[in-house]
């Protein structure tokens, strides 16, 4: 397939780029800064703060599936989370673009009927407001009325540096742990996780979590 990365220099983004490439998929990088990008992939350029209907359309023309890892952190702009979701499935149509997969978070999976992680006495602070913008991404795909088919997966509560530690689990909007009681997964899996869903597209237009 031909594949636009969104966010490919960051550190989920590229980890994702890194897993296509080896899987034998054409990258298309679409990044803010052109120059930051080190792979053999072609590149565009997107200014998320500043985008149009034409900007879009551009980025991601002739591309079979969009994998959008964006987060407000670095830009100190969580506002930029949601729109850019909004946008996005406004108007990933006019490039042809069939397919959006997100990179979401954790904070928005359910420890209890109603009530999501990030509400939660133990939640980090330093995390709530991207946990909060994501959650805000995610009420957006599930309101919205786009053609585009769209996946948001969700990581672990803990996604960590490191190689593939094994096989992972696909769940839903509950939150689960593995047999410590503990929510994790190396960025290597989640990455293969998101082009698995990309490759088989088994859950169109629905929410997964992925952890160990």
């Amino acid at each position: 397939m031909k594949l636009a990365v969104l966010g490919a220099t960051g550190w989920i983004g590229g980890t994702i780029m890194q897993q296509a490439i080896s899987r034998g998929h054409e990258v298309v990088a679409v990044v803010r800064d052109a120059s930051k990008v080190n792979q053999d992939v072609a590149v565009r350029t997107l200014d998320l703060t500043t985008m149009t209907s034409d900007a879009i359309a551009s980025a991601f023309a002739d591309v079979d599936v969009v994998i959008a890892s964006i987060g407000g952190r670095a830009a100190q702009n969580h506002q930029v989370v949601a729109q850019t979701a909004q946008q996005l499935l406004q108007h990933l149509p006019q490039a042809g673009t069939p397919r959006l997969l997100w990179v979401g978070g954790a904070g928005s999976l359910e420890v209890a009927p109603g009530v999501t992680l990030v509400s939660t006495a133990e939640f980090p602070e330093e995390y709530k407001a991207e946990a909060i913008a994501q959650g805000e991404a995610l009420a957006v795909f599930r309101a919205t009325d786009s053609a585009i088919k769209w996946t948001y997966v969700s990581p672990a509560a803990f996604i960590f540096p490191g190689e593939s530690e094994g096989p992972y689990r696909v769940g839903g909007d509950e939150f689960f742990t593995d047999a410590d009681g503990q929510s994790r997964v190396s960025v290597v899996d989640y990455a293969k996780a998101m082009l698995d869903e990309a490759e088989n597209a088994k859950h169109i237009n629905q929410r997964i979590s992925v952890a160990y």
